[in-house]
Order: C-alpha cells, then sequence, then structure tokens
C-alpha cells in the first residue's frame, strides 16, 4: 500500500527524527565512555558508567528501535521498497546488525553501571570491558554516519528485483 503525501511526509518526519536522535544519542553515549574509561576523578567516572546505562536503556534503545520500525514503514509504504535498491539493502544491512549488537551489549552496559554504584573502579577495574565500550560506542556512530550518508546520497543502483518491478511499473502504464 502506497501511503498518501500527509502520511508519507509524518512518517519520513519521524524516521528522520528517531535516526538522528539516535545518532546524537549514541554521540553522546560515547562522550561519557571516554571520560568513565579516561578520568581519574572516582565520583565523575561512577556518573558516566551510571548515565550510560540510563542513556542506553532509555534513550537509545527507544530511538533505534524507532528508527528502525519507521524506516521500514517508510519503505514499505513508499515506491522505495524494501529489495528495489541496493542503497536500501545496505542500510538495512547496518541498522538490523546495529540493532542486535545494542540489544546484546545491554547486558555488559548494565554491569559496568552495577560495579560503579556498588564499588569504586580503579584504572585497572574492569580495563577490558570499559574499553570495549569505548571501541563499539565509536563504531555505531560510525555505521550511523554511513547510513546516514546513504540515506541522504541514495547511490544508485537497482537489485534485481528492483529492475523486474521498474519493467512491470513501465509495461502497466504503456497499456
Amino acid at each position: 500500500m502506497i501511503m498518501t503525501p500527509w502520511q508519507r511526509k509524518l512518517g519520513l518526519t519521524a524516521h528522520v527524527l528517531s535516526s538522528v536522535g539516535w545518532l546524537g544519542a549514541v554521540a553522546g553515549f560515547l562522550a561519557l565512555a571516554v571520560v568513565g574509561l579516561t578520568s581519574q576523578d572516582a565520583q565523575m567516572v561512577r556518573t558516566a558508567y551510571l548515565a550510560m546505562d540510563l542513556t542506553a536503556r532509555f534513550v537509545i534503545v527507544p530511538l533505534c528501535l524507532a528508527s528502525l520500525l519507521t524506516g521500514v514503514v517508510q519503505l514499505l509504504g513508499t515506491t522505495w521498497g524494501l529489495f528495489r535498491h541496493y542503497w536500501v539493502l545496505a542500510k538495512l544491512g547496518l541498522t538490523i546488525p546495529a540493532t542486535l549488537l545494542l540489544l546484546v551489549h545491554m547486558q555488559p552496559i548494565g554491569h559496568l553501571a552495577r560495579v560503579a554504584a556498588e564499588t569504586t573502579l580503579s584504572s585497572a577495574t574492569l580495563h577490558g570491558p570499559r574499553t570495549l565500550v569505548v571501541v563499539e560506542a565509536a563504531a555505531a556512530l560510525l555505521v550511523l554516519l554511513v547510513a546516514t550518508a546513504l540515506s541522504i546520497y541514495k547511490p544508485q543502483g537497482w537489485t534485481r528485483y528492483g529492475w523486474r518491478k521498474q519493467h512491470e511499473q513501465r509495461t502497466v502504464s504503456q497499456q
């Protein structure tokens, strides 16, 4: 079903807002992760990890899921379609694994927050997981920037399915 122009604009607005919000929240999360890893102030480290957990649970995850959902709705309700363009497949190929990885990594983020709440983290305490959170947040930010660029530039390229559908539409319109 193709959406009306009003529905398409509303859906696009929701998608852009949730996607940009997700990107911004991940950037803020990365800043907190770097502070948590590098700060010598125990209170600052504790605050950073507690804020990271709250940001991930109540901002990043909802925005991530909203972005994915509104993106799929946009694709199903417009002529872009799910499988017609390579840039759409690339964006889905980035967004779906990013969403799954985020959900998997919520447990270590929660663990770091619980440890930070219960004890004072020294620079050696959980150094591996703390470093990993920084690396993962930086990677997530890069993935989201690439997905954003794909949305803006929409590189040309039809899939076989897209070529077939385009040909079918031309044939129907010529009859």
